[in-house]
């Protein structure tokens, strides 16, 4: 079998109001039909509805929170995802600088790529016994008081390890470690390490140092008080909100004393397309003035 006809399907993912990204998928697609024409073209960010219509490859346009929705919306098919950084980070992306874009298409086309899987983790909120929320995700899982503070205590394994009086916690993957985790001077973690990164945001007692957590334990996040002033909403579900979760960013849920959120690896897994081996050590290079 020939690399041009591995990917039978190729779909594409961008934010509708980027026009630089609606160009390049113009761009991009009409190289697909010269250059492998036995690959379909599936239109554009449209979820499939079961794995037969899913894409093998989602060619993903924009920047690194651009990948992490694609990666979110299309984790139950699991393509392969070729990101094309067209923001200002682009950790997440396969190609950084757009003049490379054509170049590292014909890379994937003649499958000079390796897949890196990357963990995810899966958080389910916990209230008065029942399961009210569950999802999967890549990055990271924030419980944070919007306003004042807030009372938690950290458990791995049902054995306490953290007590946070202060703004909340954060709980990443080695992938989310570059991101709000760097934020809250987290350590960088190498993304094809599987583990979860467990860090204060905020504390008012004694800073305690971020934690390292095994891939095979659970981690637990116990709400344990906090002031309800009611001085926020949110605006989808139009609940009063003072302490939230988060989700990847993308989900925000308001908090309840006695909460409990349980945040363990997840059974799924994202794949990423890498064309080179040191790219991730290029990015915190040209990014973050490692010299």
């Amino acid at each position: 079998m020939k690399a041009t006809e591995r990917f039978f399907k190729v779909g594409f993912f961008y934010r509708a109001e980027n026009p630089q990204a609606r160009a390049w998928e113009r761009r991009i697609a009409n190289w697909i039909r010269r250059h492998s024409p036995r690959s379909a073209l599936l239109p554009p960010n449209v979820l499939p509805r079961s794995r037969r219509d899913a894409p093998g490859v989602l060619i993903v346009l924009g920047g690194d929170g651009t990948i992490l929705e694609a990666s979110q919306k299309f984790q139950r098919w699991n393509p392969l995802v070729f990101g094309l950084n067209l923001g200002r980070v682009g950790f997440l992306a396969s190609v950084r600088d757009p003049r490379d874009f054509i170049g590292g298409l014909r890379k994937l086309f003649a499958g000079e790529y390796r897949t890196v899987p990357r963990m995810m983790v899966k958080a389910s909120l916990i209230r008065r016994g029942k399961i009210i929320y569950t999802d999967h995700n890549l990055n990271d899982i924030t419980v944070q008081s919007l306003f004042s503070l807030v009372r938690i205590k950290v458990c791995v394994d049902d054995h306490p390890v953290q007590y946070v009086h202060g703004s909340g916690i954060l709980v990443s993957t080695a992938t989310g470690s570059t991101a709000y985790n760097l934020s809250a001077h987290g350590p960088i973690v190498m993304p094809d390490i599987r583990c979860l990164v467990v860090t204060e945001l905020m504390d008012h007692n004694l800073p305690t140092p971020t934690l390292i957590v095994k891939r095979d334990r659970t981690v637990s996040l116990h709400i344990q008080d906090f002031r309800k002033r009611d001085e926020f909403l949110v605006r989808r579900t139009n609940q009063k909100a003072d302490v939230i979760l988060t989700a990847d960013s993308a989900n925000i849920i308001p908090l309840e004393k006695h909460d409990t959120v349980v945040i363990k690896k997840s059974p799924r897994l994202i794949r990423f397309a890498e064309l080179d081996r040191n790219y991730f050590f290029k990015s915190l290079e040209e990014k973050l003035a490692f010299r």
